[in-house]
């Protein structure tokens, strides 16, 4: 844990926050396909709404995202950094996306294309996410930590 660690009683914020837009972005994937094979209007307007309110997530899980950024070293800040740049990158592909829903036709393909591309961005960046989590142990309290504040809460 360093200094600058966004948390809620020793829990980090951040992937507390992004199993919304993530959850957001694949369901709107699901629904662009059934739209895709079935034709079915409100399975678009859904779609439209995931995009849009995944969008929103995802800004906002990135405030403390950012935080925990400030405090990485070493190559967890390599990976970190790619981590980010992916995940701006999906946010980026998604706004396009919610954009490009208002301005094109039912038969466009391009709002499927790009939750597709967005989804696989978002799946990459989930990846090196997990890497610094068990690999780095980024926002992990060690076991040690965590022992040592159970014996002083013991004492008090």
């Amino acid at each position: 844990m360093g200094l600058m660690s966004a948390r809620v009683a020793k829990h980090p914020i951040h992937p507390m926050l992004v199993v919304f837009p993530l959850g957001l972005w694949v369901a709107a994937l699901v629904f662009d396909i059934i739209y895709a094979v079935t034709g079915q209007p409100t399975m678009r307007t859904v779609a439209f709404w995931n995009v849009g309110a995944g969008v929103i997530g995802a800004l906002l899980a990135a405030i403390p995202g950012f935080v925990d950024w400030l405090d990485l070293t070493g190559r967890a800040a390599r990976i970190g950094t790619y981590h980010m740049l992916l995940n701006l990158g999906a946010v980026a592909i998604f706004a396009v996306n919610w954009l490009v829903r208002t301005r094109v036709g039912a038969d466009s393909p391009w709002p499927l294309v790009l939750s597709i591309v967005g989804v696989i961005g978002v799946a990459v960046s989930g990846w090196l996410g997990g890497e610094l989590v068990y690999a780095h142990r980024v926002g992990v309290e060690d076991e040690e930590d965590r022992r040592a504040a159970v014996r002083q809460r013991r004492v008090a």
